[in-house]
């Protein structure tokens, strides 16, 4: 049976298998959570070993901090929190059907079958955070995880398998064609993390069965250091946030906007921090790989045309990959980048960061409202009144205030794109809403309101009369 066969039949299974069962209870959903928890606890250390060897080289660190730990930190808060997510939630009836014993409720309620296709950046974190979410909504789910990743995936295919029954969870492999036909299919809800481009190709697919879309994009995250910034710590926590996974991360920063007097001291600041923290770059194994050759090569391109339109590097040693198939690339800061170079029109993705001097805060304001709205925005300074202005005069996923990508770790804030980097927000209860149905349900008084406001023809004075109180001003 060919991949996309498969998937179409366990989706079939899983739709089955949810309509048989009725009410899903939070017991139930504690159960699927807690082997979820289970799976990635109890094997953390396999999920080290398959992404070093996917990577070629990714510090076991980087691994549990960035990839493990948030998908836990996700299921641990939805078994937290579960119970009061599924409350029935009261609202206001009003008039003018707000008479004595009538009562409106809002109940959440599972869509069935969930899809998710996860990207090779954080297979783990973006595979299972978005599952507990879908988990604790009460769906059942198939993932489609990257086959970029593909030791990651056949050991996540393995432990699900383990873990659950096929008609709870289960994991679909294959290369593009099978994520095409996965994205085809009549899921209830399909969640997408990945690049704008497949994504817009991932929301044409699922329009065909009109079936509703997370999509969690990409896009170029920038970066503001204030006048009244830290430096060192700005830039501290810029570069951890930078190169902490070769910049192979949707919420890096992409490029950052200095105060012209300051970019000398910026760029002086981060050279002395990279050799530091990357102390014999090549050979260090705390610097984590380029997933793929084609990506050390894309990374050179991009660097290369950087160049030959004028712009300056600053890098560690000698920028290209060592070697001709090695996916080591060299940090690297770009000074003097313009708008027809490739690295300010494209997103990123690697260990490449532009640095733009600016004279006015007006100048990277404006600079970051002409692109496409990004997925998150980082500012780095004490200015409240200048914090104020980056708040009200752009639009963005999140902002994180000194720091960056710290959102993301906290569980009770939505995270989701807007525009071209995403459409849907999940984590916390955002997540266990975005996976549900709001379904209404108006209870009904045993009085006779049509008689009592005169709703039955034929039509009178005492409808007009309530007419006129509804209409009021």
């Amino acid at each position: 049976m060919s991949p996309a066969a498969s998937a179409a039949l366990l989706l079939e299974r899983q739709r089955a298998a949810f309509i048989a069962e009725g009410a899903v209870t939070a017991s139930v959903r504690l159960d699927r959570l807690a082997r979820a928890l289970d799976l990635l606890v109890s094997h953390q250390q396999r999920f080290c070993e398959a992404l070093a060897e996917d990577y070629g080289r990714r510090p076991p660190g980087v691994t549990l901090l960035m990839d493990v730990y948030p998908a836990v930190q996700a299921l641990r808060q939805a078994r937290r929190s579960l119970r009061r997510w599924m409350r029935p939630r009261r609202v206001s009836t009003g008039l003018p059907l707000g008479v004595p014993g009538t009562r409106s409720e809002i109940h959440y309620q599972p869509l069935g079958v969930v899809g998710i296709i996860s990207p090779w950046n954080f297979p783990v974190a973006l595979s299972f955070g978005p599952l507990a979410s879908a988990l604790a909504a009460g769906n059942r789910c198939l993932i489609k995880p990257s086959e970029i990743t593909a030791a990651t995936t056949a050991l996540m295919e393995e432990l699900i398998r383990e873990y659950f029954d096929p008609t709870e969870v289960a994991t679909v492999s294959g290369g593009p064609e099978v994520a095409e036909s996965f994205s085809r299919l009549p899921f209830d809800h399909l969640m997408f993390t990945g690049s704008t481009t497949v994504g817009r190709k991932v929301m044409e697919a699922a329009a065909q069965h009109l079936v509703p879309v997370t999509l969690e994009l990409g896009g170029k995250c920038p970066v503001i250091i204030g006048r009244s910034a830290d430096l060192e710590r700005a830039v501290d926590r810029i570069l951890l946030g930078k190169f902490a996974n070769a910049g192979q991360v949707c919420l890096a920063p992409d490029h950052v906007f200095v105060p012209r007097e300051l970019l000398d001291a910026v760029a002086a600041t981060a050279k002395s921090w990279l050799r530091r923290a990357y102390p014999d770059w090549a050979a260090n194994p705390d610097y984590t790989n380029l997933i793929s050759a084609r990506q050390a090569v894309r990374a050179r391109e991009l660097l290369t045309d950087a160049l030959a339109k004028g712009a300056r590097a600053i890098a560690l040693e000698d920028f290209v990959q060592v070697g001709g198939e090695e996916r080591r690339f060299a940090p690297t800061l770009v000074l003097d980048p313009t708008e027809d170079m490739r690295i300010m029109q494209e997103e990123i993705f690697s260990p490449i960061l532009p640095l733009l001097a600016y004279d006015r805060l007006e100048e990277p304001l404006r600079e970051i409202n002409r692109r496409a709205r990004p997925l998150a925005l980082y500012y780095f300074g004490t200015d409240a009144r200048e914090l104020r202005q980056v708040l009200e005069r752009t639009v963005s996923g999140a902002v994180t205030v000194n720091d960056v990508a710290a959102h993301f770790l906290v569980q009770n804030l939505p995270f989701g794109g807007v525009g071209a980097s995403g459409m849907g927000a999940y984590h916390g209860e955002q997540g266990f809403r975005q996976f549900s149905h709001a379904r209404a349900i108006f209870k009904q008084t045993r009085l006779d309101v049509a008689g009592l406001v005169g709703l039955r023809p034929p039509y009178g004075n005492r409808l007009r009369r309530f007419l006129d109180i509804l209409l009021r001003r």
